[in-house]
């Protein structure tokens, strides 16, 4: 790699110009190397000297000049270097000295860009994990979508990665459900009942209330209310359940487990964590209630976890269900939330840390709200009323590969605007098409090239890449040689955004080669070496597409 190349020559000329008494102190900065953001400042820049000048006790610009002096670069990577302003060091790379990341992408194949960060760590990461009281919405799917390309992220690099749901099948929200689907029943039945605000308004209640109805006719109406609802409850929970695992896999989403929270009660894992942190005397009584001693761990306030009238808090089921996590032999855990469970989470960082685990072994991931607009105009939802697009909606509208990469055109803590009808486009305003278009046109270059140029190989013992000279094939190579890079921060912040903005980018700057030059020309060589070149532009569109679960069409 380039950067790290050229690092190494900076250190290794700090020490030779130390050793020959030009610079004073052997104690030298990190050497940190961006990219300028005007290109006529070079390649790569670096800010050693001014960070190294308390140390050497000497002007920056003398400590640059210093290290320009004794740099060697035998691989003769450098055409020239500048010194800029206090003492920024500008390096022009030769631009020969790109070309071999062709061939590494080439020879890597679907493997380029990866990493071993993880060093085989278990890590597992929750997300969705919606309550099966109702569809999925439009929120539920930028969190499903960006857990599932942080999951291939780490995946990719390095760790051991396992996808869970956890289906939030206990407490109040299971006897409301129940409760909204027996009044429906009733409703069906021609009995005169009034359906509450805090009942579940949508028309899916209704559907399950007909299919109740359909299944159990008058026996239903024959149960003591509470039994009714009870097994209505079951019953909604279990079809809704149904369309939640089919909206997920329709969105490409799919999880190695679905944890249930009622086996946490009926294995007696909730009792458990309880006497657990009992032992650790950080659970105590008040006024007839139990408290987790949160304070102790960096939140606000204390927290109930068994109530007044001998009832668990879902805080309790949370604490139970991590410290399970942990006994299943995860290194790391990560829940993806939406934006709206902040609050809770420094209560369960403060119980993860009395299970005495590490800051870095539990992370929150928090997805903004998407805004949902046709033609740049909002498009009306009501959650109270029961009326709202849903997930499913979605997908079926705009299709898996245009939601997925639109949710993840924004860091997932930016709220996220989601235009249908921009998603629909076959237009280079739609960023999904703009990217998949790279890979479908270089796909019809290289048949072409099959079809009508017997001459032309994609091999790479056949390509000459010092034909490879124009400035647009120059940048081509250069933006697919910090591909590494981008994977590796990406997976190391969880920022799968991050690819997305890279991919556009990438396709941004094929699209203007290919405006501009022919791939294929009359000169055999240079129609080989360009081949080679764009064919490796659809490998690291194709890698990075398949990090977001995004398709690769070879026609469009």
């Amino acid at each position: 790699m380039i950067k790290q190349r050229v690092k190494h020559m900076v250190l290794d000329a700090a020490r030779t110009a130390h050793a020959a008494g030009v610079l004073a102190s052997d104690d030298f900065p990190d050497i940190t190397l961006e990219e300028p953001k005007i290109g006529a400042h070079g390649d790569l820049a670096t800010n050693f000297a001014m960070a190294g000048a308390a140390a050497q006790k000497m002007a920056s610009r003398k400590i640059a000049e210093a290290v320009v002096d004794h740099i060697t670069d035998p691989d003769d990577l450098i055409e020239k270097t500048e010194i800029a302003g206090p003492g920024f060091i500008n390096f022009f790379i030769r631009p020969s000295a790109w070309l071999p990341v062709i061939h590494e992408i080439h020879q890597q194949d679907t493997a380029y860009g990866a990493a071993d960060l993880g060093g085989g760590q278990k890590v597992q990461v929750e997300f969705v994990s919606a309550n099966p009281t109702g569809p999925l919405h439009i929120g539920h799917g930028r969190g499903a979508v960006v857990g599932d390309s942080i999951a291939a992220l780490l995946d990719f690099c390095g760790y051991r990665v396992e996808r869970e749901y956890y289906i939030n099948d206990a407490g109040r929200q299971i006897l409301t459900l129940g409760g909204s689907v027996y009044l429906r029943c009733c409703q069906l039945a021609g009995q005169n009942v009034e359906f509450p605000e805090d009942a579940y308004q949508g028309d899916y209640i209704k559907d399950i209330a007909r299919s109740a109805i359909a299944e159990k006719e008058q026996s239903l109406f024959d149960l003591p209310r509470d039994r009714a609802e009870k097994e209505l409850a079951g019953l909604a929970a279990e079809q809704i359940l149904a369309g939640i695992r089919q909206d997920l896999e329709n969105l490409g989403v799919c999880f190695d487990r679905w944890y249930s929270e009622q086996t946490l009660y009926d294995t007696g894992k909730v009792e458990a964590a309880i006497a657990f942190l009992k032992q650790k005397d950080l659970i105590y009584e008040h006024e007839g209630a139990l408290w987790f001693c949160a304070t102790s761990f960096g939140d606000e306030k204390d927290r109930v976890v068994v109530r007044q009238n001998g009832q668990t808090t879902y805080f309790a089921s949370d604490i139970a269900y991590h410290l399970e996590k942990y006994e299943r032999g995860y290194d790391r855990v990560i829940d993806v939330w939406g934006a709206d469970h902040h609050g809770y989470v420094p209560r369960l960082t403060a119980a993860i840390a009395a299970m005495g685990r590490q800051s870095s072994q539990f992370t929150v991931i928090l997805t903004q709200l998407v805004n949902l607009l046709r033609n740049g105009r909002p498009v009306s939802m009501s959650t109270r009323a029961g009326q709202f697009v849903t997930l499913s909606d979605v997908i079926n509208e705009v299709g898996r590969d245009a939601a997925r990469f639109i949710f993840l055109t924004r860091h997932h803590e930016s709220p996220l605007d989601f235009d249908l009808e921009v998603a629909k486009a076959k237009t280079n305003d739609n960023p999904v098409y703009y990217v998949q278009y790279v890979h479908a046109r270089i796909s019809s270059i290289c048949k072409k090239a099959a079809d009508e140029s017997p001459g032309v190989q994609n091999t790479p013992e056949s390509a000459d890449l010092q034909r490879l000279s124009e400035a647009e094939e120059i940048a081509l190579i250069k933006k697919m040689g910090k591909y590494p890079e981008v994977i590796s921060g990406a997976a190391a912040l969880m920022e799968p955004h991050r690819i997305a903005y890279y991919l556009m980018d990438l396709a941004a700057l094929f699209h203007a080669y290919y405006n501009k030059h022919r791939v294929l020309t009359d000169d055999t060589k240079l129609s080989t070496a360009r081949l080679h070149l764009v064919v490796a532009v659809q490998k690291v569109i194709r890698n990075g597409l398949k990090l977001l679960g995004v398709s690769t069409p070879e026609i469009m």
